[in-house]
């Protein structure tokens, strides 16, 4: 997999280009539903309790592709559904999503949803690598089962 092609050609800060990349709100939401099995344009526009709006999830799903952290395949049995899943590449930002999960759970009073609860206790009973590697090699193996990649 060839790295990204960042296009200012400044001497700049790693961190600065990854935010620019990845480290807008929506972009990680949208990897974070992909990691819990939504798939298509309308199960992020209508099963995200975040409630993104249609021409932000455009944009999203148009700039992940941009920069092959996901990629989508043509439904087999209705051409005009997309179906995204995350890329090798996507699928490395689970470690960014585990530690922002941990941080926020660690740092901020707030009222939990059922997957942060889930994820709390996973958290307290395996240790991270061990949880880190499992979560993606799990979803390598049904991106593999279901997209054949």
């Amino acid at each position: 997999m060839d790295k990204i092609k960042y296009k200012n050609t400044d001497s700049i800060c790693a961190c600065k280009v990854s935010l620019d990349i990845v480290g807008d709100r929506w972009s990680l939401i949208i990897v974070r539903d992909l990691f819990r099995g939504k798939n298509t344009y309308s199960q992020f526009l209508n099963e995200s309790a975040e409630r993104i709006a249609s021409n932000v999830l455009s944009d999203r799903l148009k700039k992940l592709v941009e920069f092959e952290i996901i990629n989508y395949r043509v439904n087999p049995l209705d051409r005009k559904i997309k179906e995204y899943y995350l890329t090798d590449r996507g699928v490395d930002l689970y470690n960014i999503i585990y530690e922002l999960q941990n941080w926020t759970i660690d740092n901020v009073d707030f009222n939990q949803s059922s997957n942060t609860k889930e994820f709390k206790k996973l958290t307290k009973s395996k240790p991270k690598d061990i949880i880190i590697s499992n979560f993606k090699s799990q979803y390598k193996k049904l991106r593999m089962k279901n997209f054949g990649n």
